[in-house]
């Protein structure tokens, strides 16, 4: 058996992270699929049921349509493997997005409020009571979409499907708010006929709250921040096991798109011959390559040998 079949990955990592980056694709799709519907049915909804809040969801839901088919793209770049412009693979596109995404929910609550505004101060009739069961209709939808967006973005560990499961919770909120004000417009009769403004415009706050917390969670992944300390931990532990591995200098983990990049020093004997060290460092970056939980698609391994005396433990 050759060294080369002795220590090469049983399978691509790249490979598993296309598929991951192909799925995602997939369920963004759906998702832009059901906000063009529900665009359409909120618009007509608002337009014949005299309520500007259900008309700004709808506009909302449009634009959802937009941001979230940049998040569909960055999926599409990110699933693509290293090439010679990219050595570390294409994975930073998948941030990328999510961040564009961000700022777009951002920009959208400030539009709606000003908009509410105007509508605050502008009269008109009162909304029809049917406009209710749309917005229902549009809630129990919205935070489906969400739950099932959430799930999936905790499982493929993706920021961009965390976003937009943010994105369509957002939706929601909207949604309630407006069902509120509408609720509290018909209750009331005349004088609270922009009730459901007020309720849109309360719940702007809310979407740019979200909206600027997904854009800093967003923004640091693509700053490179420090992964959890439990995953480092774990890194520690997976390369300490390999035979030969007498300690550990440094680890430094970042995460890239739906995957994991490693830099890693190894100490070993310093009596060993560079081939010896370069097979332990080997064995270090098969390990780490195939541990599947932890997706780990490139792993740089520095090897230097072990002081003299009593080795410290790893930090």
């Amino acid at each position: 058996m050759t060294d080369s079949e002795t220590f090469a990955p049983r399978q691509d990592p790249y490979t598993a992270t296309q598929r991951r980056a192909e799925a995602s694709a997939r369920l963004v799709l759906r998702g832009i699929m059901l906000n063009v519907v529900l665009a359409g049915v909120k618009i007509a909804g608002g337009i014949f049921g005299h309520t500007y809040a259900l008309i700004a969801d709808g506009a909302e839901s449009t634009i959802d349509v937009f941001s979230s088919s940049l998040v569909w793209a960055g999926f599409r770049v990110a699933g693509r493997p290293p090439d010679a412009n990219h050595p570390y693979g294409h994975g930073k596109a998948e941030p990328l997005a999510a961040l564009a995404v961000a700022v777009f929910i951002f920009a959208v609550a400030v539009w709606v409020a000003v908009e509410s505004v105007h509508e605050i101060l502008t009269p008109h009739v009162a909304p029809r009571w049917w406009t209710l069961l749309v917005l229902a209709l549009v809630v129990v939808t919205k935070f489906w979409a969400s739950r099932r967006m959430r799930v999936a973005g905790q499982r493929e560990d993706s920021t961009a499907l965390g976003v937009e499961a943010q994105h369509h919770t957002s939706d929601a909120l909207t949604s309630c708010a407006a069902f509120v004000g509408i609720t509290v417009a018909l209750i009331g009769g005349p004088g609270w006929e922009n009730a459901d403004d007020w309720a849109a415009l309360l719940a702007c706050g809310v979407i740019a709250y979200n909206g600027v917390a997904m854009m800093r969670k967003a923004l640091f992944e693509v700053m490179d921040e420090a992964v959890p300390q439990r995953f480092e931990e774990e890194v520690r532990a997976l390369a300490l096991n390999v035979p030969g591995v007498g300690a550990l200098h440094r680890v430094r983990v970042r995460k890239s798109g739906l995957s994991y990049l490693v830099d890693i020093q190894i100490r070993v004997d310093g009596q060993l011959t560079v081939r010896a060290g370069h097979d332990i460092a080997h064995a270090v970056k098969d390990a780490l390559l195939g541990s599947a939980p932890h997706r780990i698609t490139d792993v740089t391994v520095h090897v230097e040998p072990l002081p003299e005396g009593p080795v410290a433990p790893a930090h």
